[in-house]
């Protein structure tokens, strides 16, 4: 049967479908409009099933907060064009909106929620096979506490949340807080707060690089007793190199290399534990200093910015900070 340009309209503004696409499920349906709505979602669906093996690398970030309650949650799509795509960011923005209401506690509970009666799964699904791209809703936190906040940085592709212990606490501090913690990244509130398998690991870089180092030091040492530039050697490029270029003869070379071999053996078989795992502790506290958000120097803006610590922040505000969340789609 023919459908008139009315029809297909209609259709299209039903399920924001192309015009093809509602032009042929209207033909295929015979002009049944709840047919033609389930069989543009049966494409939807066979759409998403087609691309569940690509990477839905872009998207939308969004966050919001209500008293004592933020959540923030990143719809993912697979190109930035259709990230950008209003009606993308509405869906996420009708998400965030439902878990703002519920107050789902996993991404799981979100994804069961509804949207004007549907399941937001099956709307992510529909949305796919609008667009023809890979669809997921891959990211959902959310922070609880007296007063809560949240920061959505300009793009959609970085958000935060920050939760305080104290009730109607001031808006701005709390925006600052949030900001910063979009800037800085911290880990965690503190050190208790860092996961005991951050620590482990940044404990085995310290040790290792602090090893590397001080190995180093005795060759560079033994080196210069030797009578050859450490800058020279540092590398076989380098050794190739200043040969061609006369800076360092072929006996140079050859002793270099020994040197390296041998006293990198001798340092590293006899490094003093006490020393290393000394300069590791002092790497380790560095590590917290930049790291967790207690320690960190705000940056939130306002004349406190780059002076004082956020713990000091805090202290002065006599606020303290419960919870915090980032997500972001950007490469780190």
């Amino acid at each position: 049967m023919a459908v008139t340009m009315a029809e297909i309209s209609k259709l299209r503004t039903m399920t924001g479908a192309g015009m093809m696409d509602c032009k042929n499920a209207l033909t295929e349906a015979a002009g049944d409009f709840e047919k033609a709505v389930e069989i543009i979602r049966k494409k939807g669906q066979a759409t998403a099933a087609k691309r569940s093996d690509r990477e839905a690398s872009e998207g939308c970030v969004l966050a919001a907060a209500n008293g004592g309650f933020a959540a923030v949650l990143a719809l993912k799509c697979e190109t930035d064009f259709v990230a950008k795509n209003a009606d993308f960011i509405a869906l996420t923005q009708s998400v965030l909106d439902a878990a703002m209401v519920s107050k789902p506690t996993t991404l799981d509970e979100l994804k069961a929620l509804t949207i004007d009666g549907r399941v937001i799964s099956e709307v992510i699904t529909d949305r796919s096979g609008i667009t023809g791209e890979k669809m997921e809703l891959d990211y959902y936190e959310f922070v609880q506490g007296g007063t809560t906040s949240a920061y959505i940085h300009p793009g959609n592709k970085l958000a935060t949340l920050v939760a305080v212990a104290q009730e109607n606490a001031e808006y701005e501090t709390l925006r600052g807080m949030a900001m910063h913690i979009a800037a800085m990244a911290p880990v965690a509130i503190d050190e208790s707060e860092v996961p005991q398998k951050v620590k482990d690991n940044e404990l085995a870089v310290a040790i290792e690089k602090t090893k590397t180092e001080l190995v180093a030091k005795e060759v560079e040492v033994a080196l210069k007793k030797a009578g050859i530039n450490p800058a020279h050697v540092d590398s076989e490029n380098h050794i190739e190199s200043n040969m061609a270029k006369g800076w360092i003869t072929a006996e140079d070379a050859a002793k270099a290399r020994e040197i390296k071999t041998t006293v990198t053996a001798e340092k590293s078989a006899t490094l003093p534990e006490q020393k290393v795992n000394s300069i590791a502790a002092g790497r380790m506290a560095k590590f917290y200093k930049e790291y967790t958000l207690l320690e960190q120097k705000y940056e939130g803006g306002g004349e406190e910015a780059g002076k004082i610590t956020v713990k000091e922040l805090l202290a002065k505000k006599q606020l303290t900070c419960v919870a915090f969340k980032r997500v972001t789609l950007n490469q780190e």
